[in-house]
C-alpha cells in the first residue's frame, strides 16, 4: 500500500495534459500545478490559497445549507451565494403580503435581516491525510468485511478529530474509491441572516427553458450574513449576536473579464464518478435516466398546472418545483451527452487496454468478469428501485405516509416500549402539521394516480407487490383506463387519516389502526415488496461495486504510475481553474463570453411565467442607467460570462476569482453540451456560467436600493 499512496501522491502533483480538468484538492496542488495556475494568470502563492496557520481563501469559502457554495465578501460576515441555495430560505421567508420571492428584498439595517432557521454555514479548519492509519487497520480485509470495519475506523477518527462544545465537526472523505483517507475538519455556524434577494423574475430569469443552456440572463444570486456571539465563536440565534469578523474576506473586482482572463473557482463540488465503467454507463443511459426523466416529468407537469392557476399555491410549491425541475432536465442532458460523445464506447477502450494490462496478475485479472456477473444480477431490479424513489415517493402524500412505517412497527411489536411508541406518534403528529402547510392536494391527487399508474405499467409485473394491483382493478375497473386511478387516487385522498383531523385522533389512540389507512397501506405494500424481495440485491451490488472500484482504480495507478489523476468529486472543498472563453458548439454556432441587458431586454415577455421582468429594471435599463458597473466597452451591463473551468452540483453559489484574488463572478451553472460532466469532462465544450458581480451590484445598489450593502465590500476598480 506504500507504493499505492506514494503513487496517488504524485499522480496529484503532476500536469494533466488536457485543459482545465479536474477539482483539485488546495492542500495537494503541487509545484507543477501551481506552476500550470501561475502560466495562466494566478499572482497568489500557494499560502494565499491554502493555509492552516495563516489567512487565506479557504477561510472565505463555506459549505452553505446541505449542498452549496458560499463566500464570505466583507469583514462583517457578509455572504454571496446563488439565488437557488437561498431559494428555500427567501420562499419560508415569504407570504403573501410580503411576497419576497416575487419582490424581492433588501434589509436596510442590520435588525431587519431575516433569521434563516435551520441554515448553517461551515467552514474548513483543516485536511489531514489518515490513509496509512486507515489502511493498516484494513489490512487483508474485503467486501463487506472491509466496508463495515472502514465504516467504523472513520466514525471513530471522526470523533476524535471532532469537538461538540467548540461547534467542530470532522468528516473522512475516501477519495480514489478509497485508496485514499483524507479528514476534513470543519466549524459550523448556526446564526445566519438573509440580507437580500433580488425578484424571482432576475434571480431565476428564463426559468426552465434556459435552465443549463447558454447564452443565459439570469441574476442568480442572494445575500447572507454570519452572526456570531461576542467573542466571535459559532452561537444559536440571539438579537444579542453580533457580525462575524471572519479570518479572510474576498475584495469584489468591478474591472470586468476579457477573453482569455484567469479564472479560479474554489467550492464544494457534489459529487462525479469519472473512473465508472462501461457497465454503469449503459445502466444510467438505457435505465436509470430515462426512468428519472418520465417521473419528474409527470410531477412537474401537474405542480405546474396548480401553480399557474394561483399564487399562494406558486409560492407554497416553489422550492420543491425548482428543485424537482434542475435535475429532470439535467439527467436528460446527461443521457443525451453520453450518447453523443459515445461515452459507453471509449470506456470499453479503457477497459481493454486495462485488461491487457491485468493479463497475469492475480489481483486485478478478475475485476471486469466479477464486475459483470454484479451488474448481470442487480440490473433486472434497477428501473424498480428508480420508480420507487421518483415514482410511488414522488407524491408528498405518498411520501409522509412511508414515513410512518416505525409507527407500525413500535405499534404491532410486542417488544416495544409505550414510551417509544408514544414519540415516535407525537412526531409523527408535529411532522404532519409541517406536511399538511406545504401540501398542495390537487397536484398531489394527480401525482399519485399517474406515478402509481407507471408503476403498474412499466415495471415487470413479476416484480409487483402481490395482490395490489388485481385488489385495485377489482374495485375501480379497468386499469387501462386513465379514470380508474384517478378514482382511486381520489379515494385515498378522501379517506386517509393524514388529511382528516378527527381520524387523526383516533390514529394517534390506536397507531396500529395505521394499517388500514388507504395512503399508508398503498405505500407500504411497495416499500415492503422492495425492501423484502430487491433492497438485498442492491445492498450487494453497492458493496460488490465500491470493491471492484477500489480495486480497478488502484490497477489505473499502478498501469501508469505518471499519469495525472485528480479524485471524483465528494462534496469538498476543491479548487479548479481556466480561462474565460467563448465556444461553438456546433457548426456555425459561436457562443461568445459575455451576455449583457441589452439579451435580457430581447429575451422579456410581459406577464410571462419565466421571463418577465421587474418595471424598475426596464425603466433603468432604457435609460443606461448601470452607473459605475457598466462596461465601457460594451456601452452595457454585463450580465454573465463563462470560463472553462471543471465544476459539478454543490459548486452553485462558488466564487469566481481572477488572479489576485478578486470576486469577479458567482457559478451558478453547466452548458447543456457538456452535461456529461459527471462521468465524462469535454476539454472544448466544457463551461461553466457565471453572474458577474457587476450585475450582482448593480441589481443590488441601482435596482434594489441597498447601497449600502455595496459600501461594505471592498471594491477593486
Amino acid at each position: 500500500m506504500k507504493k499505492i499512496f506514494a503513487s496517488i501522491a504524485l499522480l496529484v502533483t503532476t500536469l494533466r495534459g488536457l485543459a482545465d480538468e479536474g477539482m483539485w484538492l488546495p492542500m495537494l496542488l503541487g509545484k507543477q500545478v501551481y506552476a500550470d495556475m501561475v502560466k495562466k494568470g494566478l499572482k497568489l502563492s500557494p499560502d494565499q490559497l491554502y493555509s492552516i496557520n495563516k489567512a487565506s481563501i479557504k477561510d472565505a469559502i463555506v459549505i452553505f445549507g446541505r449542498g452549496c457554495t458560499g463566500e464570505i465578501v466583507s469583514s462583517q460576515g457578509l455572504i454571496f451565494t446563488n439565488h437557488h441555495c437561498g431559494y428555500d430560505v427567501i420562499a419560508g421567508a415569504s407570504t403573501m403580503q410580503h411576497n419576497y420571492l416575487k419582490d424581492g428584498f433588501y434589509a436596510k439595517t442590520k435588525q431587519e435581516e431575516i433569521p434563516a432557521p435551520g441554515l448553517s454555514v461551515q467552514f474548513l479548519l483543516k485536511i489531514e491525510d489518515v490513509t496509512r492509519r486507515i489502511d493498516s487497520l484494513l489490512a487483508g480485509s474485503s467486501g463487506a468485511e472491509r466496508a463495515n470495519r472502514q465504516s467504523e475506523l472513520i466514525a471513530q477518527i471522526n470523533a476524535e478529530y471532532s469537538d461538540v462544545s467548540k461547534n467542530i465537526e470532522a468528516r473522512i472523505s475516501p477519495v480514489f474509491k478509497g485508496n485514499q483517507f483524507l479528514v476534513f475538519v470543519y466549524q459550523r455556524y448556526n446564526d445566519i441572516r438573509l440580507v437580500g434577494t433580488p425578484p424571482e423574475s432576475i434571480g431565476k430569469y428564463g426559468g426552465d427553458t434556459d435552465n443549463w443552456e447558454w447564452p443565459r440572463h439570469t441574476g442568480d444570486f442572494s445575500v447572507f450574513r454570519v452572526y456570531t456571539n461576542k467573542l466571535n465563536q459559532p452561537a444559536g440565534y440571539s438579537p444579542e449576536n453580533q457580525p462575524m469578523k471572519p479570518k479572510h474576506f474576498l475584495p469584489v473586482s468591478i474591472r470586468g473579464v476579457k477573453e482569455g482572463d484567469f479564472a479560479m473557482i474554489f467550492g464544494y463540488p457534489g459529487g462525479t464518478n469519472r473512473y465508472e465503467t462501461s457497465y454503469g454507463v449503459k445502466l444510467k443511459t438505457e435505465t436509470e435516466n430515462p426512468s428519472l426523466v418520465e417521473l419528474r416529468d409527470i410531477r412537474l407537469k401537474y405542480m405546474l398546472e396548480e401553480m399557474k392557476k394561483d399564487p399562494a399555491v406558486k409560492l407554497k410549491l416553489a422550492s420543491d418545483f425548482a428543485g424537482i425541475a434542475n435535475y429532470w432536465k439535467f439527467y436528460d442532458g446527461e443521457s443525451k451527452q453520453l450518447l453523443k460523445y459515445k461515452i459507453y464506447e471509449k470506456k470499453l477502450q479503457e477497459e481493454a487496454a486495462f485488461r491487457q494490462w491485468a493479463k497475469g496478475k492475480p489481483e486485478f485479472e478478475n475485476i471486469f468478469s466479477d464486475w459483470q456477473k454484479a451488474y448481470t444480477a442487480w440490473s433486472p431490479f434497477a428501473k424498480h428501485r428508480v420508480y420507487i424513489n421518483e415514482g410511488i415517493l414522488g407524491s408528498p402524500l405518498a411520501a409522509f405516509a412511508a414515513s410512518l412505517m416505525n409507527v407500525e412497527r413500535l405499534a404491532v411489536s410486542t417488544g416495544a416500549k409505550a414510551g417509544d411508541l408514544q414519540k415516535a406518534v407525537e412526531d409523527a403528529s408535529e411532522r404532519r402539521q409541517e406536511f399538511l402547510k406545504a401540501a398542495d392536494l390537487a397536484s398531489d391527487e394527480k401525482i399519485l394516480a399517474a406515478t402509481a399508474r407507471m408503476f403498474y405499467t412499466n415495471i415487470d409485473r413479476n416484480q409487483h407487490p402481490i395482490g395490489f394491483f388485481e385488489g385495485l382493478k377489482a374495485n375501480y375497473g379497468d386499469l387501462k383506463e386513465e379514470g380508474s386511478w384517478r378514482k382511486w387516487a381520489a379515494d385515498v385522498f378522501r379517506n386517509t387519516a393524514i388529511l382528516n383531523d378527527a381520524k387523526w385522533e383516533s390514529f394517534k389512540k390506536a397507531p396500529a389502526s395505521i394499517q388500514e389507512d388507504p395512503a399508508f397501506a398503498y405505500v407500504s405494500a411497495f416499500i415492503k415488496n422492495f425492501t423484502s424481495k430487491y433492497l438485498p440485491f442492491f445492498q450487494q451490488f453497492t458493496t460488490q461495486n465500491n470493491e471492484l472500484g477500489r480495486m480497478y482504480l488502484k490497477g489505473v495507478m499502478q498501469m501508469n504510475p505518471k499519469k495525472v489523476m485528480y479524485p471524483d468529486a465528494t462534496f469538498t472543498m476543491r479548487t479548479s481553474y481556466g480561462n474565460v472563453k467563448s465556444y461553438r458548439p456546433r457548426d456555425e454556432v459561436n457562443y461568445h463570453f459575455v451576455t449583457t441587458m441589452k439579451g435580457v431586454m430581447e429575451k422579456y415577455k410581459a406577464g410571462d411565467y419565466e421571463f418577465d421582468l421587474p418595471a424598475k429594471l426596464m425603466e433603468l435599463a432604457a435609460r443606461k442607467d448601470y452607473g459605475q458597473y457598466i462596461d465601457k466597452q460594451r456601452n452595457d451591463l454585463v450580465v454573465g460570462f463563462i470560463t472553462t473551468n471543471d465544476i459539478t452540483g454543490g459548486n452553485s453559489g462558488s466564487p469566481v476569482i481572477d488572479g489576485s484574488g478578486n470576486l469577479i463572478g458567482l457559478a451558478f451553472d453547466g452548458n447543456y453540451e457538456a452535461l456529461s460532466h459527471k462521468l465524462a469532462f469535454d476539454k472544448d465544450l466544457n463551461r461553466t456560467i457565471c453572474v458577474d458581480v457587476r450585475y450582482v451590484l448593480w441589481c443590488i445598489d441601482k435596482l434594489g436600493g441597498a447601497r449600502h450593502i455595496v459600501d461594505e465590500l471592498k471594491l477593486v476598480r
